[in-house]
């Protein structure tokens, strides 16, 4: 691999950079001690699983509230407020 970067790359310096802002993100991660690939791809791994939990999160709430919204009155005030928390 020749020393010029091609437009469009990132430098490592910038790799780091942005999987140091990625591990602030995740709720259990330790902070990095070191930059191996070792950790960094754990820790890329673990960003994934975190975001599939939050996936089905999600979709477990998504499921609740359309259950409670089947079986309100949908011209009550408090189906009301949920349409318009979700607009």
């Amino acid at each position: 691999m020749s020393g010029r970067r091609s437009r469009g790359s990132v430098s490592e310096e910038e790799i780091n950079e942005l999987i140091s802002k990625l591990q602030s993100l995740l709720p259990t991660a330790p902070r990095r001690g070191s930059s191996s690939q070792a950790s960094t791809a754990k820790m890329l791994k673990e960003t994934c699983s975190y975001i599939k939990s939050l996936n089905r999160e999600v979709e477990d709430l998504s499921d609740r509230l359309t259950d409670l919204m089947a079986t309100m009155d949908q011209n009550s005030p408090a189906a009301e407020i949920i349409r318009s928390l979700l607009r």
